[in-house]
Formats: structure tokens, sequence, C-alpha cells
């Protein structure tokens, strides 16, 4: 394959046209949640898959495991708990059976922030695919996401 190869080409577009519409969806998201309940998409993200962790209170997972789940690095995750925790929206606490793990966990103040902002986040998400349905290369992703929504 070469430089000029098209299959190539349109992978790279088709990858751009992808990257293009996660930076919308973001920008969208984080005005909307950062307006409405002083947070980041981020700490949104956080506070979301640590809340879906488990049916009871908080929810928790081990720092690497929420660095791998919302793809930071070890010591952004870190940083990004520690302001979360600041705000009493997080805590952290030693696993009972290995010492050497740390666990984070939703406390309740940060449960309730999330349960406001979801709505805000749905409805941020919901206009950032609307208005990139409208546009020719940015369509068919929206169609795939689209998809997900109604197999789930």
């Amino acid at each position: 394959m070469t430089a000029t190869d098209p299959a190539l080409t349109a992978r790279a577009q088709g990858w751009i046209a992808l990257s293009v519409l996660y930076g919308r969806i973001e920008a969208r998201l984080e005005k909307a949640l950062e307006a409405r309940h002083g947070l980041s998409a981020r700490e949104f993200f956080v506070l979301d898959v640590l809340s879906r962790q488990h049916d009871g209170d908080g929810g928790h997972l081990q720092m690497r495991q929420l660095a791998d789940a919302v793809v930071l690095s070890q010591s952004a995750t870190t940083r990004l708990v520690a302001r979360l925790e600041e705000r009493d929206l997080l805590e952290r606490y030693l696993c009972p059976t290995d010492r050497r793990g740390i666990y984070t966990n939703v406390t309740p103040e940060g449960a309730k922030l999330l349960d406001a902002a979801r709505p805000t986040h749905d409805e941020a998400l919901r206009e950032a695919l609307a208005d990139a349905s409208g546009d020719r290369e940015l369509a068919p992703f929206v169609r795939v996401l689209e998809e997900q929504k109604t197999d789930s």
C-alpha cells in the first residue's frame, strides 16, 4: 500500500471524520455540563462509569481499572479523582482484601449530581448528533450510533 492508495485514503478520511464527530460531541457535552452542573465531560464520565459498577450505593473500581475505563493515564485519573474527591463527589478507600489496591466510590452527593446531570448530557448528545447527521461525512457515523441505541 502506498500513501495514495484509495483504501488507505478512505480509511484516513473516515478516521478524520470520526475524530471530528467525537470533538463536536465532546465540545457540546463540555459546554452544557459545565454551564448547568459545574462538571467537565471527563468528570461526568468518571462518575457515570463508577455509578454503573454495581446496583448498591456508590460504585467502585480500583484506580487502575478506572483509568482503563475512562481512557486516561493513571496519573491523570488520580488528579481527576482528587478533584472530585475535594468536591465530595468521590471517595477513595483501601481494598479490604488487598491493601495495595485503592478503590474509588461515588458518594451520595456525587450520585445526586450525576442524576441531575444525566438529562443534560443526554440532551447535549442528542443535539450534537442531530447537528452532525446533516453533515455528509459525519452522517454515516451518526447512523451507526443510532442503530446501536435501538439494538440495546
